[in-house]
């Protein structure tokens, strides 16, 4: 069974076409890698006035997608993106996890 999660990121000022653009290319290989950890959808959205990015991911492993931390992979795409959204100092992007309010069907 999936488990639906949401979280926010930040994205720096001025470089949401530049997200989109890197996202609309993103590497196959890493879509392989989050498949292959359990991850059947996964979307981002952009509050344009604040700058918030809103994730929810469809998981069925927590675990599995948290190790995917440790992916060479990951961390190559995070090294990428890190110039443009907020990360942490090992390259990790900031994220706050959303609780769960309410759901339709």
């Amino acid at each position: 069974m999936s488990v639906q999660v949401a979280f926010l990121m930040r994205l720096r000022p001025g470089f949401a076409e530049e997200y989109r653009r890197r996202h609309d290319a993103i590497w196959p290989e890493l879509v392989d890698l989050l498949r292959a950890a359990g991850v059947s959808g996964y979307s981002i959205f952009h509050d344009p006035e604040t700058d918030a990015l809103f994730a929810v991911l469809r998981r069925r492993d927590a675990a599995a997608v948290e190790a995917l931390k440790d992916a060479p992979m990951m961390r190559r795409w995070w090294a990428m993106m890190a110039d443009i959204m907020e990360t942490h100092p090992d390259g990790e992007p900031v994220t706050r996890p959303l609780v769960p309010m309410f759901r339709l069907g």
